[in-house]
């Protein structure tokens, strides 16, 4: 079990799955949000949690202020299960909880058929996602974030940075938590 740490559903309990994901740790996710609250953009923002496992990174935005999230997640299982943790988060939060969809697809396929208009991304891939994979998901990305929109890829500090230009992304900052990191990126 996880929860959500703050916001409208904070201490809301959350499950994660058996197998097959690498949940995030909560102060990973504490430095995340953060430093997303201080961007400003959080709330009100349209959201997409991309390998979302459990959800946790996109339901954290929802009990924070976003106002859609769509959580992306091609594992049945793991998706059935953020289906779960996404009504427990809307239930906590009443009436006026965020709209948030989960779509049991591959990332490529959700980002080759939905519209523009991402205020920030999330992406947490399996760390055994080849660099040229993910350097492919930020292309079709990209065109789909508003102007001052953000990326945030988490992945193993051995892994290396995201080939953000190839994807027509800049750098914007980097961040380490023993072997995990957080590169954020934004429209060049």
């Amino acid at each position: 079990m996880t929860r959500i740490i703050a916001g409208r559903a904070g201490g809301a309990r959350l499950e994660v799955p058996r197998s097959g994901t690498r949940p995030t740790s909560e102060r990973v996710r504490e430095s995340l949000f953060g430093s997303l609250e201080d961007t400003g953009l959080l709330e009100g923002a349209a959201v997409v949690d991309l390998y979302a496992g459990s959800g946790a990174l996109g339901l954290e935005c929802a009990s924070r202020g976003a106002a859609a999230v769509d959580l992306v997640e091609r594992s049945k299982p793991a998706a059935a299960l953020a289906r779960r943790n996404a009504d427990v988060v809307c239930r906590a939060m009443g009436a006026d909880a965020p709209r948030v969809r989960v779509h049991p697809v591959a990332v490529r396929t959700f980002l080759r058929s939905t519209a523009p208009g991402i205020d920030i991304a999330l992406l947490d891939p399996p760390y055994d996602l080849p660099g040229a994979d993910l350097a492919e998901d930020l292309a079709l990305l990209a065109p789909l974030l508003r102007s001052d929109g953000l990326v945030v890829v988490e992945r193993a500090t051995r892994s290396g940075a995201p080939d953000w230009s190839a994807a027509g992304l800049a750098p914007w900052r980097e961040r380490s938590y023993g072997d995990t990191t957080l590169w954020w990126g934004e429209p060049a």
